[in-house]
């Protein structure tokens, strides 16, 4: 056991965008919210406002910043920009869906679908180090607002990647037992000493 304050930390994937409606990956291409995508960003908005923030944390892409910013209004809290909470870059693979890829590189996507953190989609960035990046700032931004209450908003497959890393599950099952991250959906973690636990998964604050 350990004396150290829990940290909550709150993790949100950006509101929806035109590639995510089409099932395209967009990675660190910078694509705007769908009109759905804003109301779901207003969605979370209204939940910040209840839930007792002591930060506001998001990815650089402008996605990512456009979500975060009805909490920010809400709460009054400024939104801190994390380099290293950007999403991974899925090299040839932005802006297509992973039928199109299959039909170009079959034998690349047959590995990306057996194992994708040891076979990233081809030019993509390496999983294992876009995991590393991400799960080190969501502890530092544990360590740096101990007992605090921290909303993070970024992406689908960075976030599912830390998660994996931080709940010791194997990176290769990162798409079997996390398949996706709903929009503006809330994952709740409580971070001690380096540490984390899962309080609950996707949980909504949009309905359609």
């Amino acid at each position: 056991m350990t004396d150290a304050p829990r940290t909550t930390v709150f993790l949100a994937r950006h509101g929806e965008t035109v590639w995510h409606h089409e099932n395209r990956y967009a990675g660190v291409s910078d694509i705007a919210l769908t009109p759905r995508g804003v109301a779901q960003a207003e969605a979370l908005g209204v939940w910040a406002g209840d839930a007792r923030l002591d930060a506001l944390v998001s990815s650089p892409l402008a996605r990512a910043r456009r979500t975060a910013a009805p909490a920010s209004h809400v709460t009054g809290l400024a939104v801190s920009v994390e380099p290293a909470l950007i999403e991974t870059d899925f090299g040839i693979a932005e802006g297509r869906t992973l039928g199109e890829l299959e039909a170009s590189h079959p034998a690349e996507c047959a590995a990306f679908r057996r194992d994708p953190a040891a076979h990233p989609l081809p030019g993509g960035e390496d999983p294992g180090a876009a995991t590393a990046r991400g799960a080190d700032a969501l502890l530092r931004l544990a360590d740096r607002h101990p007992g605090g209450r921290v909303l993070v908003v970024a992406h689908n497959t960075l976030l599912r990647l830390v998660l994996c890393r931080l709940l010791s599950i194997p990176a290769s099952e990162y798409r079997r037992v996390l398949p996706r991250m709903v929009n503006c959906a809330v994952t709740e973690l409580g971070v001690t000493g380096g540490r984390a636990a899962l309080l609950s998964y996707n949980v909504p604050t949009f309905r359609t």
